[in-house]
């Protein structure tokens, strides 16, 4: 087995004549929660969408379980479940008609008791037959949560799942990460709320201008620490 689930060399990535990513370097265990704190435009959303395989970093390496990404994407792909910003659901489907896509798309067998099972497990299922347009914020992202997980992910990315929810949506979404942690799911999260991201994470870390600053267990770092040391760089950057 390789030490770790997820591991980032060197990675760098520019868009135009801005570097974003100034080679980031990060290791992820199996079964661990990082979450990875950072200010708007600190590369936070790049680095996610490069384990992801949205976008291809300009140099360096991702290794998921023991697999070069630039060599095994397709395989790799199919091991990892993305959140982002976009839910990535159809509006004129309903919600079982968007797990059915996506169920359909990764090859899911027997996916008709899968699909009630996750909206059941997303707390959606009394919303099987209706349209997503219809849907709140919150309800669109725990139905993208059971987007991810239609094809059984070792690894889930989330991308500041929090972003827009109301309170209670959120209470929900803390129910569900939970949840899912103690099944044993690796996840990477970024966050701007250090509060939340701290209290799911098993690790933690910190991204400033395109480059780590802070890689820590979370049994390393208490929450106010974290936060003195993350307001410190924030402002100096």
């Amino acid at each position: 087995m390789p030490e770790a689930l997820i591991e980032i060399k060197n990675l760098i990535k520019s868009f135009g004549r801005k570097r974003v990513l100034k080679g980031v370097n990060l290791k992820i265990k199996k079964g661990e929660f990082l979450t990875l704190f950072g200010p708007n435009g600190a590369g936070k959303t790049t680095l996610l969408k490069t384990v992801a395989t949205v976008i291809n970093p300009d140099r360096g390496e991702i290794i998921v379980n023991g697999s070069k990404l630039s060599e095994e994407a397709i395989e790799i792909r199919r091991k990892v479940g993305f959140v982002s910003h976009n839910p990535l659901l159809y509006d004129d489907l309903t919600s079982e008609e968007n797990l059915k896509f996506y169920a359909r798309m990764y090859e899911v067998k027997d996916y008709e008791r899968k699909i009630d099972f996750l909206l059941k497990k997303v707390g959606l299922f009394h919303r099987k037959y209706d349209l997503v347009r219809t849907f709140s914020r919150g309800m669109l992202q725990r139905l993208a949560i059971a987007r991810t997980l239609v094809h059984d992910p070792e690894i889930l990315l989330l991308d500041e799942p929090y972003t827009g929810l109301d309170p209670g949506a959120s209470n929900m979404l803390d129910e569900l990460l939970s949840a899912l942690k103690e099944e044993g799911h690796t996840f990477f999260m970024t966050s701007h709320d250090l509060e939340k991201g701290y209290n799911l994470a098993t690790r933690v870390a910190v991204i400033v201008d395109g480059e780590i600053m802070l890689d820590r267990g979370k049994e390393e770092v208490s929450l106010e620490d974290l936060k003195d040391y993350y307001w410190e760089k924030v402002e100096v950057s």
